[in-house]
């Protein structure tokens, strides 16, 4: 149980070194769920109706937990894989496997592996309606931007003005201020908004 309390620190501390955002209750949890995973798994030890007990225990957690994002999901996992290898002895074993598992989280998050190169960003601009939206910024876009794509055609104040969600790519983040200038003489100094989209919890 100590050696999987120890080894689950290291999983904690790699999942908070490695990561841009991160909850300190999960990362504290990462610390004693390897520890609660031996305790339950010696107490079973071959007892049916124990097993029973703590499946329907595990399925009550389960259903009453929000889902996380899939790193969040595999942490998990890596903790409660950590704390099944102690409770059957195996100490050099899982040792070897934390320490192994935490090297290549730390060479995927310094190599940068699966990273954009360029950020996705979320443009939303208000025309006329009497504009013709499917064409009228091409131009723009093909100066500005590497990639864009039109995923959202909204009405507003009753019909009277349209507003358009684009996905785009830039070519030069610093040149983002003469884009939207651009953009703004076109539509007639409508509301132009640019920003990051928002990610909210993937699978």
């Amino acid at each position: 149980m100590v050696v999987a309390g120890i080894l689950g620190l290291l999983v904690s501390i790699t999942y908070l070194k490695t990561s841009d955002q991160h909850s300190v209750n999960f990362a504290r949890t990462l610390i004693i769920l390897p520890m609660l995973v031996c305790v339950v798994i010696l107490m079973v030890n071959g007892n049916l109706g124990t097993s029973v007990a703590i499946l329907g225990a595990f399925g009550l957690v389960r259903f009453r937990s929000l889902q996380g994002n899939s790193r969040d999901i595999a942490y998990i996992f890596f903790a409660m894989v950590t704390g099944l290898t102690c409770s059957v002895g195996y100490l050099v074993f899982a040792t070897g496997i934390v320490l192994l598992i935490c090297v290549i989280s730390f060479a995927l998050y310094l190599t940068g592996y699966g990273e954009k190169k360029h950020e996705v960003k979320d443009l939303r601009v208000t025309i006329p309606e009497n504009l013709d939206y499917t064409t009228i910024f091409d131009d723009l876009f093909a100066t500005y931007t590497k990639k864009h794509s039109l995923y959202r055609v909204k009405t507003t104040n009753m019909g009277s003005l349209y507003e358009l969600s684009y996905h785009i790519q830039e070519i030069d983040e610093g040149r983002e201020k003469e884009f939207m200038d651009a953009i703004r003489t076109r539509n007639g100094n409508l509301t132009v908004i640019c920003g990051r989209i928002s990610k909210g919890e993937e699978l």
